[in-house]
């Protein structure tokens, strides 16, 4: 019985393709952000300079878990030193957007 019950509140599985589209979706709702070019990785710039790096992670094997390889420059610069992360969940996907809510504010506290 309790294995039925954990089935029945089991989180639907990580789609990192769904995923990724949603992203780029609300990443071009942040203002200051424009996304640049169409292949991968796909890039976002802050007012020119290149700050968010979003791709699918590549999986060497057929087990592993689909996943979003994203990279977060730690400040805007032409050759940024990035903070690379792999998201598997959805809460990982709303906690890293979460932070680039942050960064971007930062950014434009600074200037």
């Amino acid at each position: 019985m309790s294995d039925e019950l954990s089935d029945f509140f089991a989180l639907p599985p990580f789609k990192a393709d769904e995923a990724l589209v949603k992203l780029r979706r609300d990443l071009r709702e942040l203002k200051p952000l424009a996304e640049k070019g169409t292949g991968s990785p796909v890039r976002f710039e802050w007012k020119g300079l290149p700050v968010i790096e979003l791709s699918m992670a590549p999986s060497s094997d057929t087990s592993e878990k689909p996943a979003l390889a994203v990279s977060l420059a730690k400040r805007p610069s032409q050759r940024p030193e990035w903070l690379k992360q792999t998201l598997s969940s959805s809460a990982e996907v709303r906690k890293w957007l979460d932070e680039v809510k942050r960064s971007l504010k930062r950014w434009d506290d600074e200037e």
